[in-house]
């Protein structure tokens, strides 16, 4: 059976991911997988062999060290999921960049890099269904009016407005409560978000592969 190391890069990230681990495709925490959170997206290093600086604690900033420990660490049946917010950078520079630096290491785990468009609250502005079910009296929809899956739009600050909020006033705390009381209610089996699409359809493929 499979097991996942799934690096995210903060706590807003767990529940919708948890959630699909879980409820998509039965999977127990613990069992099958961990997700470990970190303060926040951070950079790459330029160096990927260099020793993380303790004082960067950005999934960036220490992923070529963690992929360099679970390398020497891990069985072979598990595999590091990496769920990267690509935020306003092109997601074809960003996944050459981590290919890039994954093709540096020495020893490496089995990865599978999935990114957020542009970051994880894109996939909860995607589904107005589970916003419209998590905040049956305070959801906007208008302000979501003609919003395309996935678009630039400052994903985070467009929910805030949608629920009635001044962006300025959301902290790390409020985003994630937003994800835990929304991923509940995510469809996972027909996702509007691409890119949440994508890290489904890449976990599906890992999980079958454990099967067999």
């Amino acid at each position: 059976m499979i097991w996942l190391e799934v690096l995210v890069e903060g706590a807003s990230d767990e529940p919708a991911v948890r959630e699909v681990l879980i409820r998509k495709f039965n999977l127990s925490e613990g069992e099958h997988f961990r997700i470990h959170p970190h303060r926040g997206k951070g950079r790459l290093p330029q160096n990927p062999l260099s020793l993380p600086n303790i004082k960067h604690q950005g999934l960036l900033d220490q992923l070529p060290a963690k992929l360099r420990g679970f390398g020497r660490s891990l069985p072979d049946h598990a595999v590091v999921l990496v769920v990267v917010d690509v935020d306003d950078t092109s997601c074809r520079d960003l996944l050459k960049e981590l290919n890039s630096m994954l093709d540096a290491l020495p020893n490496k785990p089995k990865v599978l890099f999935r990114l957020a468009i542009e970051e994880t609250e894109s996939w909860f502005l995607a589904d107005i269904e589970a916003l419209q079910k998590a905040y049956p009296t305070q959801l906007k929809r208008p302000i979501l009016k003609g919003i395309s899956p996935d678009a630039v739009v400052g994903a985070w600050e467009t929910l805030a407005r949608a629920l009635g909020l001044e962006p300025k006033s959301v902290g790390p705390g409020v985003k994630t409560d937003w994800a835990k009381k929304i991923s509940p209610h995510l469809n996972l089996d027909t996702p509007r978000s691409p890119s949440f699409k994508k890290l489904i359809d890449g976990i599906d493929k890992l999980v079958q592969e454990g099967r067999t």
